[in-house]
């Protein structure tokens, strides 16, 4: 199966400060994510967390449920050798994403958050994951990159201008008929934080209150895409 990505990148940020910056801009995203998603235990589970970065999310996810083991999949070379200086005896590795083509029922669960929109080809990462998750694993993938958010426009001029990395513009359906198709089952939420929105002074992302505000409540959200026996397809109403 072809990879999706091109692994030949240092970083899929062309700034070290937009690369470094991630683990503190996601940090509180991350921590809504695991509450939502993932409080529960996680003992003698393994996870895989797709577009790892530096390995935020993995030694967050630790801290709050302890793995069996943990994998991170990347295109950045440099992130992943960060990671991987990172990992202070914590039972996870890091690896290129072409890494996942060869494997098979291996993941009881998977995360990824703002992953999606730079893959160039949703219908392999789909098939990939079906094959790599166990029967019944769960994939969550919180997403808000996505042509039926309003500024969506403005964004992808604003990512383009810093990532390595093509901009894809996809539909939230595009990304629910992808999995669909590769055999999940699929649901979906608000990503919808709690609490305090934080905001920032002259915020290309969010200029208003209001666009902060409307992003977190409603466009930004999370998919749960479930490998089970049922292979439901979206255009049959099935």
């Amino acid at each position: 199966m072809p990879t999706n990505l091109h692994t030949d990148i240092k970083s899929w940020a062309n700034t070290d400060n937009e690369e470094d910056a991630m683990n503190d801009d996601h940090h509180y995203l991350w921590e809504h994510m695991i509450q939502t998603c993932a409080n529960r235990s996680y003992a003698g589970k393994t996870v895989l967390d797709y577009g790892c970065n530096q390995g935020g999310f993995l030694e967050l996810l630790y801290a709050h449920n302890p793995y069996q083991k943990g994998v991170g999949v990347d295109i950045a070379t440099q992130s992943l050798a960060i990671a991987s200086q990172k990992l202070g005896g914590k039972p996870v590795e890091f690896n290129t994403p072409e890494s996942l083509d060869a494997l098979r029922s291996v993941f009881d669960v998977a995360f990824s958050h703002e992953v999606l929109y730079l893959l160039p080809d949703l219908a392999a990462h789909a098939a990939q994951m079906h094959k790599a998750l166990k029967q019944n694993g769960v994939y969550y993938a919180a997403i808000g990159c996505h042509t039926d958010q309003p500024q969506w426009d403005e964004w992808v001029s604003l990512i383009s201008s810093y990532s390595n990395v093509s901009v894809q513009s996809y539909s939230l359906d595009d990304y629910a008929n992808a999995f669909m198709e590769a055999g999940f089952e699929v649901s979906v939420q608000p990503f919808k934080l709690s609490g305090f929105f934080p905001l920032k002074q002259n915020n290309p992302y969010f200029p208003r209150v209001t666009d902060t505000l409307r992003y977190y409540e409603s466009d930004k959200v999370i998919f749960r895409f479930k490998k089970s026996n049922a292979n439901t397809n979206i255009n049959t109403g099935a």
